[in-house]
């Protein structure tokens, strides 16, 4: 139990250090938080339209950019998290491949010492 829980911990803190290495997303978010007001009056001024052809409200443009911010970081996320998983499964098939190399010459070894020992009583 001591086990899963440390492995639990360990791949917890990896997955935190590699988000928290990833400063591409948090300057981006940076960028978007300072022009924040600006790009709030730029897209009130446009104009968008809901399914009828009547222009949208206030409220309703900042729900529609809301959804879209929303699928965008979701994306985001969902890349990066695969990425993050696929780095930590390809570092566990190597140390299965190596430890698996190491059983197989490990029992070359106890074969060979197996058969002397068979040689010595023979």
């Amino acid at each position: 139990m001591k086990t899963k829980t440390i492995i639990e911990l360990l791949t917890l803190s990896s997955s935190i250090y590699v988000l928290a290495r990833d400063t591409k997303f948090l300057e981006k978010l940076n960028e978007y938080s300072e022009k924040g007001k600006d790009n709030i009056n730029k897209v009130m001024a446009e104009s968008a339209l809901d399914e009828n052809g009547n222009e949208l409200e206030f409220m309703d443009k900042i729900f529609l950019k809301t959804h879209e911010l929303k699928n965008k970081l979701d994306a985001k996320i969902e890349e990066l998290v695969a990425k993050f998983y696929k780095k930590i499964n390809v570092a566990h098939l190597d140390e299965i491949k190596a430890l698996n190399e190491k059983i197989e010459k490990l029992d070359q070894a106890i074969a060979l010492l197996e058969a002397r020992l068979n040689k010595m009583e023979a």
